[in-house]
C-alpha cells in the first residue's frame, strides 16, 4: 500500500465522521524487517530536509500530536524523528496547567514554546486540551478563572477555536508551518494496551486509575475530537487522521505526511554571492600556508 498523505488529511470546511474513518488499514509494509527499511529512508528523508530547514532559516515547523491514552504519541515521536538533529527539534509535552498558568489566558503557556525559524517544535498534547478534556470536563474551566463563561452553553468553545485559527493563521503568514496529527485509536485497542501495561513491569509507571476513569467518558471525548477538527482543520493548518491500532503503520504514515510537507516548502541552500565567494577565496589562501 502506497501512503498518500490526502488518504488522512481532514479537509476545510468537509464533515469529519469518525465512523468513516478506520482505526487500522492494511499496512504499508509487509514485514518487521520492511518497515524498518521503509521508516528508515523516511527517516534520513527528514534528516536531509531538516538540515535545509536550518540552513535556509525561513520556516519554522510546528507538530501537534493529540490522541486518547495509549495511541502512541510518545513512539511517533521517539521513531520519526530518530535521525533529527536535536539541535534543530524541540519536544514540549504540555499536562495539568501549573497555578502561574491558569494566570493567563489558555493559549499562553504553549505559545510560549513556539519553534523558531529554522526548528521543528513537536507539542506533545497542545493548546487544543482546551477544547477537548476541558469540554468533557467543563467544571475545569471554573479553575481558570474565565469571566462570564456559561457551562451549559457552547458559545465558549466556538470562541476558543476561533482563537485557535486566528493564532494559527497568523503562524502561517509568519513562517510556521503547522501540521496536526490525530492518532486514532479504538476503544478496545486502548484496553489491551492497558492490559499490557500492567503485564510488563517495565510499562507499569504509564497506567494510572484515572487513565482507566476517562474510559467512561469515550463517546463525549469522540465527539468533542470530531467538532474541534471540524472547526479547526484549515489549508493553514490542517489536521490528519491517523488510523493508530497499528503503530508501526502509524508512525510511517506520520513519517511521510511530514516528508511530504516539507517537500512542498520548496527550501533551497542559501545562494553565494560574489562578495562571499571572494572572502571564501582569501580563507582558502590563508588555510593553504
Amino acid at each position: 500500500m502506497k501512503i498518500l498523505s490526502s488518504d488522512f488529511l481532514v479537509s476545510e470546511g468537509c464533515k469529519l465522521d469518525f465512523r468513516t474513518r478506520p482505526t487500522r488499514m492494511g499496512p504499508a509494509y509487509s514485514s518487521k524487517e520492511h518497515y524498518q527499511e521503509l521508516l528508515g529512508k523516511h527517516v534520513a528523508q527528514l534528516s536531509s530536509l531538516q538540515q535545509l530547514l536550518y540552513a535556509s532559516n525561513r520556516h519554522a515547523i510546528l507538530l501537534i500530536f493529540q490522541a486518547m491514552d495509549a495511541a502512541g504519541k510518545d513512539g511517533a515521536i521517539k521513531h520519526v524523528m530518530s535521525g533529527v538533529n536535536p539541535q534543530g527539534c524541540q519536544v514540549f509535552s504540555f499536562k495539568h496547567p501549573s497555578t502561574e498558568e491558569l494566570q493567563h489566558d489558555f493559549l499562553w503557556r504553549t505559545t510560549r514554546d513556539l519553534p523558531e525559524r529554522g526548528r521543528i517544535g513537536i507539542f506533545n498534547r497542545s493548546y487544543y486540551e482546551e477544547v477537548l478534556i476541558t469540554r468533557v470536563h467543563p467544571e475545569i474551566l471554573n479553575s481558570e478563572g474565565v469571566p462570564g463563561v456559561r457551562l451549559d452553553g457552547n458559545a465558549i468553545w466556538h470562541d476558543r477555536y476561533r482563537s485557535i485559527v486566528d493564532l494559527e493563521r497568523h503562524l502561517r503568514a509568519n513562517g510556521t508551518s503547522i501540521i496536526k496529527f490525530f492518532l486514532h485509536l479504538s476503544k478496545e485497542e486502548q484496553r489491551k494496551r492497558f492490559l499490557q501495561r500492567i503485564d510488563e513491569p517495565e510499562k507499569n509507571w504509564k497506567l494510572s486509575l484515572a487513565d482507566v476513569e476517562e474510559r467512561k467518558f469515550w463517546k463525549q471525548y469522540m465527539k468533542a475530537y470530531e467538532e474541534c477538527l471540524n472547526a479547526t482543520s484549515t489549508r493553514d493548518a490542517p489536521w490528519y487522521v491517523v488510523p493508530a491500532d497499528d503503530k508501526e503503520n502509524a508512525r510511517l504514515i506520520v513519517s511521510q505526511i511530514l516528508v511530504d510537507a516539507l517537500k512542498e516548502l520548496k527550501m533551497t541552500y542559501p545562494g553565494t554571492t560574489a562578495t562571499r565567494r571572494r572572502e571564501l577565496q582569501a580563507i582558502r589562501k590563508q588555510l593553504a600556508k
